[in-house]
């Protein structure tokens, strides 16, 4: 990858006609270089978009049946987690509720609105979700009420609901079958087992008094290994959960607050971070971790400029050699 200044190679840039703040890939073996964005616009109407990315000619296509209206800007998008084609064609959104929506060839429809407060009107809002690879009939959301839910999107109803944290609960993602970690305003790391629910383990707590926690992802091919991200923060916090407490490393090479992170597929040695410098930073964090002399000094392997902050980075699932970034109104595929 080269610096900003020079034309660059093995990067490729779709305008949206808004700017973006979501984006997901899909995992369907027929749809490997589809993409859905999602805008970040200040009204309450919101627009998703679904990309497809060629291969052959490096060209992105658009299909204008294939954008729906959205309320409020999502706050994470993802396609049903499964290669298999037989699988319905269905991408999730998040936002004021949780929602299902079925891709057809010429439309998306909404196919379920899932409301875990069924006693008001009003629902509070719901930051992220991470619909489970291992067991595709669950997606954990994470809120603003200091809730995680667990839905069972085959039955559209409530799986469990627990109180996870002391304040907001701004992240949440599947470490495998039963358990998930969230971050919170309470600036704490903790892990769920289902089998316990009265439970949860805190595994890591913000240095920084009174400092949220925003970000947080397990890595799902290895998943001794999490990453969390403070607000305001420049650094990436790698976790080895069967050292809970004290962090295995921080990446600290970003020049400004950390946005996101995302673990490669497959191996998940390698990670990406994005932020508000307008880089991202990819680097090999578990073949190099375990020598400590390292700590907090580690290079990323490579990294990539932008020419504005860097709100969302994510790796394709089903192939290591593509990053998606999104800034401004610009989704790009980075060829690593």
């Amino acid at each position: 990858m080269q610096s900003p200044t020079e034309k660059k190679q093995g990067v490729y840039t779709y305008l949206s006609q808004w700017p973006i703040y979501s984006l997901a890939w899909s995992v369907r073996g027929d749809k490997n270089a589809r993409l859905a964005i999602g805008s970040f616009l200040e009204d309450y109407s919101n627009k998703v978009e679904l990309v497809q990315f060629s291969h052959d000619t490096f060209d992105f296509s658009t299909d204008n049946r294939l954008v729906f209206d959205h309320p409020y800007s999502p706050t994470n998008l993802m396609f049903f987690p499964s290669e298999d084609t037989t699988n319905p064609d269905i991408i999730a959104t998040s936002g004021d509720y949780l929602r299902l929506w079925e891709i057809h060839e010429d439309r998306i429809e909404l196919k379920a609105l899932l409301n875990g407060n069924k006693t008001s009107e009003f629902n509070s809002a719901i930051t992220s979700f991470d619909w489970a690879e291992c067991d595709t009939r669950h997606i954990a959301t994470s809120s603003v009420d200091t809730t995680c839910t667990i839905w069972d999107v085959e039955t559209e109803t409530v799986d469990s609901q627990l109180v996870a944290h002391d304040k907001e609960v701004y992240d949440i993602s599947w470490g495998g079958f039963n358990v998930f970690a969230s971050v919170s305003g309470d600036g704490s790391v903790r892990v769920f087992d289902l089998r316990d629910k009265e439970r949860s383990t805190i595994i890591y707590e913000n240095p920084i008094r009174d400092s949220p926690l925003l970000r947080l992802e397990w890595n799902k091919a290895d998943p001794r290994f999490i990453a969390t991200v403070g607000m305001d923060s420049n650094r990436v916090v790698i976790l080895d959960i069967r050292f809970p407490t004290s962090p295995l490393m921080e990446l600290n090479k970003h020049k400004g607050s950390v946005n996101a992170v995302s673990w490669a597929p497959r191996i998940g040695r390698q990670l990406c971070s994005a932020g508000d410098d307008s880089r991202a930073l990819i680097w090999d964090v578990v073949g190099l971790g375990f020598r400590s002399e390292i700590n907090g000094d580690l290079e990323p392997e490579m990294w990539y400029g932008s020419t504005a902050e860097i709100n969302q980075a994510r790796w394709s699932p089903l192939e290591m050699d593509w990053i998606a970034i999104a800034f401004l109104n610009k989704l790009q595929l980075l060829k690593v």
